[in-house]
């Protein structure tokens, strides 16, 4: 039992209570803009953004730990989604389905981790393309056409609700949960700050970097596969255009957590508290009527800041 508390014990660096401090911020100046942010009704509305944003950070967390970077998050959502609904459509068991929405998005970080390895093309090259190019295959497989007409039950993974939680929340802090002990009590996290910090000192320490980059492209799909399938249950239906700009909030919650842009130092409950900081200030500004597009420069800023900040504390350290 001792055991299992410290590996879910929260040390916060400095950088981190900083975090804390902007969070409690951000909550009174979105509580000033409008008199709805403040109510249980939309601190939960805040959780399901937390879920499906959530989800794809942390497969984000560990690509940016290595150095990398993967763009196409947010097409892998939608593209997740069209399948869902195309194989449900087609007559396909909804769960079943599902899971083949969840083992395409498997499959395109695939694709991008096998790119990246066997072609030594950058991930910021390869991820911006397949950006293109699974939307483009959302849009091919759907013909622009929406999924709707699920099954009651599959409505209750992102509409549902355990006593006053959503399910897809606790969804989410199953894999934050699950992370935490990968990258803090494990030899795979060890092997992920290692090749952060120095790629060739990690090829000669004898860990097989290539394959250890497939593994983590691929489970940043996976993630984003499973939050494209909990978006289509709590939305009830399956667009191609789902996820779009989700890539922008997941790096900006990521990085703004205090993971280095540049990889090697960073960890989940940073993440943690970038994320909700994103989502109530997004949550916020939209309560208060502000158009999105604002939204996505002040997101934008954000993420600018973040790295800024990141750079400047971490400069000290350096000899």
């Amino acid at each position: 039992m001792n055991a299992t508390r410290r590996y879910f014990r929260i040390r916060l660096s400095a950088a981190e209570i900083v975090l804390v401090a902007a969070l409690a911020l951000a909550i009174i100046v979105m509580s000033r803009l409008s008199p709805q942010f403040l109510t249980v009704n939309n601190f939960f509305e805040v959780t399901r953004f937390v879920t499906e944003i959530g989800l794809i950070s942390l497969g984000m967390s560990v690509v940016i730990l290595t150095g990398g970077i993967d763009l196409s998050v947010g097409s892998i959502v939608g593209l997740s989604a069209i399948v869902l609904g195309a194989s449900f459509h087609a007559g396909v068991n909804v769960w079943l389905a599902a899971l083949l929405g969840v083992l395409a998005g498997a499959l395109c970080g695939f694709v991008n981790g096998l790119i990246i390895t066997r072609a030594n093309i950058p991930p910021l090259i390869v991820t911006l393309a397949t950006l293109a190019i699974y939307r483009g295959l959302a849009l091919g497989i759907s013909q622009a056409r929406n999924y709707r007409d699920y099954p009651d039950v599959f409505y209750k993974l992102g509409q549902g609700y355990v006593g006053p939680v959503p399910v897809q929340f606790i969804v989410f802090v199953v894999f934050m949960l699950v992370f935490v002990l990968l990258l803090g009590r494990t030899v795979f996290g060890r092997a992920v700050y290692a090749l952060g910090n120095n790629e060739t000192a990690t090829r000669f320490s004898g860990i097989h970097v290539d394959r250890l980059k497939l593994i983590i492209y691929t489970l940043s799909g996976f993630l984003s596969g499973v939050a494209g399938i909990v978006l289509v249950s709590r939305l009830s239906t399956a667009k191609p255009d789902l996820g779009l700009g989700y890539e922008l909030d997941a790096i900006t919650a990521v990085v703004l957590g205090g993971t280095a842009i540049a990889g090697g130092s960073g960890g989940i409950w940073g993440t943690l508290l970038g994320l909700f900081i994103v989502g109530i200030v997004r949550n916020g500004l939209s309560l208060a009527f502000i158009k999105a597009d604002v939204q996505l420069v002040f997101i934008g800023l954000v993420l600018i800041a973040a790295v800024v900040f990141n750079q400047v504390t971490r400069r000290p350290a350096r000899r």
